[in-house]
């Protein structure tokens, strides 16, 4: 059953499910607030070979962040989490086309868990402004 509220985009509808006499709300990418892991495809690039798309699980989501000012040093208190990986996998895929000299050799990391947290840029591109 969907729930609709006016002109709402598609994306912004809730889906009620029953399993087994249970109910779950289940919601949609769009509403989703926290950290999950999710399906994710990219095309892996390597100088020398050819592209290969890639299927695994990343980290997706949002997290709370925030600043407020403070009367003494350091006059900023920070709270900043990004959604990243908590646990994950190490995996390895066999790039085509690639020339004698270049290993196909290709690696990712696969979500197992996610969860808000400290950016740490050993597996997540961390930027600051």
């Amino acid at each position: 059953m969907w729930a609709r509220s006016g002109s709402a985009s598609p994306l912004s509808h809730l889906l009620l499910v029953t399993v087994l006499g249970l109910s779950f709300a289940v919601t949609t990418l769009h509403s989703f607030r926290g950290c999950a892991v999710r399906d994710f495809s990219f095309m892996a690039h390597k100088p020398g070979c050819r592209g290969l798309r890639i299927h695994t699980e990343a980290c997706w989501g949002r997290c709370q962040t925030w600043e407020k000012p403070l009367p003494e040093p350091p006059y900023i208190q920070r709270h900043h989490r990004v959604c990243t990986y908590s646990r994950m996998r190490h995996l390895t895929a066999r790039l085509p086309g690639c020339q004698p000299n270049v290993s196909p050799l290709y690696h990712y990391p696969h979500a197992l868990q996610c969860d808000c947290l400290v950016c740490s840029s050993h597996h997540t591109e961390c930027q600051t402004f």
